[in-house]
């Protein structure tokens, strides 16, 4: 059995609190890792490195206020175990979102996990009071998502958002970007992505909104 420290020196909600935790690892060593603990020069067995080092960390972990038995624990379950137990009280999110606006025109962002094409959408450019606007203006926002179709979409991405995102959460994914595209990155893709964010605020997390390409031509 092996005592490893886990760092949360850094988890903002615990940062005023001091707590010590260690993970005791148990039933955990490969071949390899036997090998490494074997002491090469006096034959001192596995089990004999082991027992040694209990012995030698045994006061800090008389020490620690917490002890997790990951036995039988795979590593996105213990993560969730240890946020469960040290999240801040606000009840903030495992997964960190973002929600990208862009324009194809300009290129598909890199390191996206979620892509949504909205060139579907009725174009601002080409009304004339609308063209020097952006999504971030109500006139725009409100001519890009006031039809059905777009009231449709935007509906079903959440749908599929709500199903999606607890699962990524559950499976230890730690940052998730949801991209939304049109063809210059000023308009549709921008109202849509802020609206997405509304949603996403409303139903509890805190997503960071980047709109890549609202200021070029």
């Amino acid at each position: 059995r092996r005592i490893r420290k886990v760092p949360l020196g850094r988890q903002p909600c615990i940062s005023q609190t001091r707590i010590t935790l260690w993970a005791l690892a148990a039933q955990r060593f490969t071949a390899q890792c036997a090998r490494l603990l074997s002491n090469a020069t006096t034959g001192e067995t596995v089990e004999r490195s082991i027992e040694r080092e209990r012995h030698l960390l045994e006061p800090v972990k008389a020490a620690a206020d917490l002890v997790i038995d990951t036995t039988t624990l795979t590593v996105h379950q213990l993560k969730n175990q240890i946020v469960e137990l040290f999240w801040d009280s606000e009840g903030r999110e495992v997964l960190q979102l973002s929600v990208m606006s862009f324009g194809y025109k300009h290129g598909i962002p890199l390191d996206v996990d979620f892509v949504f094409d909205v060139r579907f959408l009725p174009n601002p450019h080409w009304i004339d009071e609308l063209r020097t606007k952006t999504g971030l203006d109500d006139e725009v926002r409100s001519y890009v998502l006031e039809s059905e179709l777009a009231t449709t979409f935007v509906t079903q991405v959440e749908g599929l958002l709500e199903l999606l995102l607890p699962a990524f959460r559950e499976e230890g994914k730690s940052y998730l970007t949801v991209a939304v595209g049109c063809t210059g990155g000023r308009h549709r893709s921008v109202a849509v992505a802020e609206e997405l964010s509304r949603w996403l605020t409303k139903s509890g997390y805190r997503p960071r909104v980047t709109h890549r390409d609202v200021h070029r031509s």
